[in-house]
């Protein structure tokens, strides 16, 4: 029997102390590895440059996208005033300063496209031509005011007798011209004669004297084979034709 008190011997046992009270599984193996604060802060120290950099790209190229946005919204606002400015500009050039209609440019430009038009969908269309009478008498009398008041005048004749469609421009000097849509021949020389009578009605009083223009017309219709300058000149043609004419009924008459 073994006494109280001896020593047990028995396999790898000998020598091995215990702490009574306390349990050996709380305690970590020997050879368990534990993490370094050291090489844990040096990770963390090694990880924030590259965080760092990533955060100054993406504001940086935050950045470059605003500005890039902010060019182009002012690129686009610099394009609508320069295009606003554009037409601007050839309204202007195509505009008659004085009486407010299309001036010879913009006439043809107008005739041009009226004729391309009617070649692409066979409609009618009629030139007319429109000559001042009397209106150098006018302006050696009583000055080029009195003129413009008399082409000012005219205008407003020529205006009335149109349709929102037609067009009217001022060729030059005291040449004017119209082009007037869905008019057959019959049509268009009726409306010439109108716009002859209307005209010579209109009175004019400088200082004490009443005066008359009048004006001569040339009709020249437009079909697919029309042309700019061709139906331009035969219009100009046909009005110089009665002018002649209303020349020689007005010695006729006297």
């Amino acid at each position: 029997m073994k006494k109280r008190g001896e020593k047990i011997k028995a396999g790898g046992l000998e020598g091995a102390t215990t702490q009574p009270g306390k349990s050996g599984r709380g305690r970590k193996p020997a050879n368990a590895s534990v993490k370094s604060p050291a090489k844990s802060s040096a990770k963390s120290s090694a990880k924030s440059p590259a965080k760092a950099r990533s955060a100054s790209q993406a504001v940086l190229a935050a950045s470059k996208s605003a500005r890039d946005k902010g060019t182009i919204r002012q690129l686009r606002s610099a394009l609508s005033r320069a295009l606003k400015l554009i037409q601007q500009l050839q309204a202007s050039a195509e505009t008659d300063f004085l009486l407010g209609i299309l001036n010879r440019r913009g006439f043809e430009r107008e005739l041009t496209r009226a004729i391309a038009y009617i070649q692409r969908y066979h409609t009618t269309a009629a030139l007319i031509v429109l000559d001042v009478d009397r209106l150098k008498p006018i302006n050696d009398a009583f000055g080029h005011g009195a003129g413009d008041a008399v082409l000012r005048a005219i205008v407003n004749v020529l205006n009335a007798q149109v349709r929102a469609s037609d067009v009217v421009g001022r060729l030059g000097g005291d040449e004017f011209a119209l082009l007037l849509w869905n008019l057959n021949e019959t049509e268009a020389r009726a409306k010439a004669a109108a716009l002859e009578q209307a005209i010579d009605r209109l009175a004019f009083l400088f200082g004490h004297s009443t005066v008359m223009a009048g004006a001569s017309t040339g009709v020249a219709m437009l079909g697919t084979q029309a042309e700019t300058a061709r139906s331009l000149e035969a219009a100009d043609s046909a009005m110089y034709v009665r002018k002649a004419q209303r020349r020689h009924e007005a010695n006729g008459a006297s």
